[in-house]
């Protein structure tokens, strides 16, 4: 297999955790047998901090060009102030529109050995395993007319969704539900919201064309309460833009971390792959930043992108075994803790097991 590889390390933390998913990369290559071909180039405040957009031009070629991409995170306080075209977090919105990634696959497990080690009581949460489906390229981070008043009192946002748009995700959901435990959750807010009553209608369409997999819709502010106190009851969470953002990060409380969750943008030309956390800059380049997340995002972009399972398996499982074997980052023991070990060392752990598996 020889396959071309696009990362954009980005800010904060990202070029820590892109640096470690990219070492693992090339231990599977080594491995397998396969040949990768990996470039970097700039997004996001590091682009802006080079005099360029956000999203720059040989950025965009690069990852039309390429096989697969590989985010690490994008996010700059010293870019916070504005309008929204110069901040960081425009690239990853320009960037799904242009590979055309419409579904975000954001799984979401506890991993053996650390059903404590989050907020939740370990019966409560020992065995989840869920995949939250989210909608990406619309809703109303996409939907138009946006704007601030020229006083500055006050703004204003749209949410919108078509049709196509409701159904080509929910097809997505169901298709996952049908090769795991057959339930998928639909999150909307139909009480109140008429685009979520066009989403409960087209994914009840779609739903019966899955006679073997159970359909439940369920209000976002049930679903987030229901998330945390019952996280077993869930296997596929089908839901648009900004509901599946806010509900992903709450799945990063119930395992544990969100350093631990990986996600997958499909449906393009190119996979986008990124770990679910942010650029986190107060601790950029202090060797904490846990990059299991961007490492599992790694092993989704060799099964989705580059159609590798086994190669997958192997880094999902090196995974598991580090966890097992009791090594930890600072962001999954108690605080105060010294027991942790820093951002590099698990990587160097998780590339050994790649490379030497027992």
């Amino acid at each position: 297999m020889h396959s071309t590889i696009v990362l954009l390390p980005g800010d904060g933390i990202g070029p820590e955790v892109t640096s470690a998913a990219e070492q693992v990369l090339r231990a599977v290559a080594d491995r397998f047998g396969h040949t990768l071909t990996i470039s970097s180039h700039p997004v996001g405040g590091a682009a802006l901090r080079a005099g360029e957009p956000p999203l720059p031009n040989a950025t965009r070629q690069a990852c039309l060009a390429a096989d697969a991409v590989l985010l690490g995170a994008v996010g700059d306080p010293a870019f916070d102030t504005g309008s929204s075209v110069g901040r960081p977090e425009t690239a990853l919105l320009q960037l799904r529109q242009t590979l055309g990634v419409f579904a975000n696959l954001r799984p979401a497990r506890v991993w053996p050995g650390l059903e404590d080690g989050g907020a939740f009581k370990p019966e409560r949460v020992s065995g989840a395993d869920l995949l939250i489906v989210r909608e990406l390229t619309g809703g109303i981070y996409y939907g138009e007319p946006r704007g601030m008043a020229d006083d500055g009192q006050s703004a204003f946002n749209t949410m919108r969704y078509s049709r196509p748009e409701i159904e080509r995700i929910a097809e997505v959901a169901f298709k996952a539900a049908a090769g795991r435990r057959g339930l998928v959750t639909s999150v909307d807010k139909a009480n109140v919201l008429e685009t979520s009553r066009l989403w409960r209608e087209v994914v009840t369409d779609v739903g019966a064309r899955y006679p073997d997999v159970q359909l439940k819709h369920q209000y976002v502010d049930s679903c987030a309460l229901l998330l945390a106190t019952s996280p077993l009851d869930f296997d596929v969470v089908l839901s648009g833009n900004l509901f599946g953002d806010i509900l992903s990060d709450e799945a990063g409380a119930v395992v544990g971390s969100l350093g631990l969750l990986p996600s997958a943008s499909v449906g393009g030309s190119a996979g986008l792959f990124e770990p679910v956390h942010g650029s986190a800059p107060t601790i950029a380049g202090q060797d904490i930043a846990n990059p299991i997340g961007a490492i599992a995002s790694a092993a989704m972009l060799l099964r989705h992108s580059l159609d590798a399972g086994p190669e997958a398996d192997a880094v999902e499982q090196a995974i598991g075994a580090t966890l097992a074997a009791g090594h930890r980052t600072a962001d999954l023991v108690a605080p105060g803790s010294t027991a942790s070990i820093g951002g590099a060392r698990m990587a160097q752990e998780i590339l050994g097991r790649v490379l030497h598996p027992s």
